[in-house]
């Protein structure tokens, strides 16, 4: 592929609040039709690294791309191209889904017509049928979240960053969020953060591993356990829990 399919791009992404660290030297680049896990401990960098490349952070150093474009200078046109579900995402627990939906649709600018097709879409697309109607408030956090996927999906964008979509769900709706995600990534780029690292057997192939604001691994999920570790335990040794930080397997990707 050519650059032009290169959706996501960190370039030595540096963030510093004075003396304190969050990120440093972080780069990576995924492409079209990619599913990517971002994994590492709390107060790796995780969420500082998606909230920069979202454009809701400026980096301190370094180049966040969406889609080509650079998230310091033309957030706009990157944020055209983007939709992003952070961690317990604002929904008003008065409005309907259908409401929501409306709301935010006017809010893009996107025309009457054009905000009706894609309520339906985003509808079927997320299985909302059953409840457009209801207040959010009354609903279960596993169809909040489909919500939440619904309303970043209205404007059809190539790249979606989402930042543990499954947090605090029961079995049940982590399966109907999974299938959800796997829907949407038939045609788009994703990059998933998650703690639950059975989701990302069952979503991802490629990870991206921080600790400590560093990237200590970025290659396939099947490489990281080619001497037939678990995940758990490469887990444990990428974030230093067994002073071996930084024995990751080398890849063509890192």
């Amino acid at each position: 592929m050519d650059d032009s399919e290169i959706l996501i791009e960190a370039d030595q992404l540096c963030k510093y609040y004075g003396a304190f660290t969050a990120i440093e030297n972080v780069s990576f680049q995924i492409r079209r039709g990619e599913v990517v896990a971002f994994l590492g401990p709390n107060g790796a960098g995780k969420s500082t690294t998606m909230k920069i490349l979202t454009g809701y952070l400026a980096p301190s150093s370094g180049t966040a791309k969406i889609a080509g474009f650079d998230m310091s200078t033309r957030r706009l046109d990157g944020a055209a191209r983007l939709g992003y579900l952070p961690e317990n995402g604002p929904l008003y627990a008065d409005m309907t889904p259908r409401a929501l939906l409306r709301f935010f649709a006017q809010a893009r600018g996107l025309s009457a017509s054009r905000c009706r097709a894609s309520i339906e879409r985003v509808t079927e697309l997320c299985d909302l049928g059953t409840v457009m109607e209801k207040p959010i408030g009354k609903l279960s956090r596993g169809y909040r979240q489909r919500v939440g996927m619904a309303q970043v999906l209205l404007h059809e964008p190539d790249v979606l960053i989402m930042d543990e979509p499954t947090a605090g769900l029961d079995p049940n709706q982590i399966h109907e969020v999974r299938n959800t995600i796997r829907r949407l990534s038939e045609n788009r780029t994703i990059l998933l953060s998650t703690h639950i690292l059975q989701e990302v057997e069952a979503m991802a192939s490629r990870i991206l591993f921080l600790s400590e604001g560093r990237l200590q691994y970025d290659g396939p999920f099947d490489k990281l356990l080619e001497n037939g570790e678990t995940l758990e335990a490469r887990f444990r040794e990428l974030s230093g829990r067994n002073g071996r930080q930084g024995t990751f397997p080398k890849t063509e990707e890192s």
